[in-house]
């Protein structure tokens, strides 16, 4: 299931800032059209952080029925509340959810033997294929790759999201885990030099805007068209880079919004970009031609 591009999905707002159904389900469709892998909803590109339970639930639901089964759903459903993430869980497997992506607890910062318990409290109470998220630059704890490759003993473990910007922690993780662990790339950037090392795919932020461009980078390398994926990689660095001037996903959701794709509306703390930087992606958009 986890080979591919992963679309890591904003959550669109109105005006009002209650969710844009509408917005929602389009991306949606433009996704699947251009061919990713699998979708994520409501992970940090979903803003999660700032909506509710029932909105984050509400935002599942909207993305497995109008994905229909024809890509798997990989819900966001994470907490520093190990009880909330059991919940939430449990809630988007019954309704049809692919998987469950389980971001490490933030701010309590828990140890590792922590960490461990969280993890593997969540894949015996909900019995989804899951996806473990290290992200330290947020979270404020790294998950250490002998935590990691523990984990990977629980069967449905499956997979890691791994964002730490170590390469020698990438490279740590894939010369010692089990093929049924699988690892994908939390940043656009390295999403390349990972599959090369043996990764699986990654969980995109720019393949809300450029799917097909994404795709074609990750297949190529997967299939071993090394020249072409190179090639495909410098050409979108500058949207990769243009995509973390500000906070995730503040530029994106500028970006979709120089498309036509959602309105620019985001919920406090997250605010719109400084004028420096909209001109900064408003390049990127100009020359990749994305609107």
């Amino acid at each position: 299931m986890f080979t591919g591009v992963f679309t890591a999905l904003v959550t669109p707002f109105n005006k009002d800032e209650s969710i844009d159904e509408g917005a929602l389900r389009a991306l949606v469709e433009f996704q699947i059209e251009k061919g990713v892998s699998g979708l994520v909803p409501v992970g940090t590109t979903g803003e999660s952080p700032t909506v509710t339970h029932d909105e984050n639930i509400r935002v599942i639901e909207i993305v497995i029925d109008q994905a229909a089964g024809r890509v798997p759903v990989c819900a966001g459903t994470g907490s520093n509340s190990t009880k909330e993430a059991v919940d939430m869980s449990q809630r988007a497997r019954e309704l049809g959810a692919s998987a469950t992506l389980q971001v490490a607890p933030y701010y309590n910062k828990p140890n590792q033997e922590g960490l461990y318990r969280h993890f593997s409290t969540i894949a015996d109470a909900v019995d989804l294929p899951q996806i473990v998220y290290n992200i330290p630059g947020r979270t404020g704890k790294n998950i250490e790759t002998e935590t990691v490759l523990r984990l990977a003993q629980h069967p449905n473990i499956q997979a890691l999201k791994e964002a730490s910007g170590s390469i020698p922690q990438m490279i740590d993780v894939l010369a010692n885990k089990p093929s049924s662990l699988a690892v994908l790339s939390g940043d656009d950037n390295l999403a390349l030099p990972l599959i090369l090392m043996g990764g699986s795919g990654v969980v995109s932020v720019a393949s809300n805007l450029a799917p097909a461009a994404i795709v074609h980078m990750v297949s190529s390398a997967l299939e071993g068209r090394l020249d072409q994926a190179r090639a495909a990689h410098y050409r979108l660095l500058p949207l990769f880079k243009a995509m973390f001037v500000d906070t995730n996903p503040i530029p994106v959701k500028y970006a979709l919004h120089l498309m036509g794709r959602v309105q620019e509306v985001y919920r406090l703390p997250l605010c719109p970009l400084a004028e420096d930087d909209k001109r900064k992606v408003e390049q990127v958009v100009r020359d990749l031609a994305l609107a």
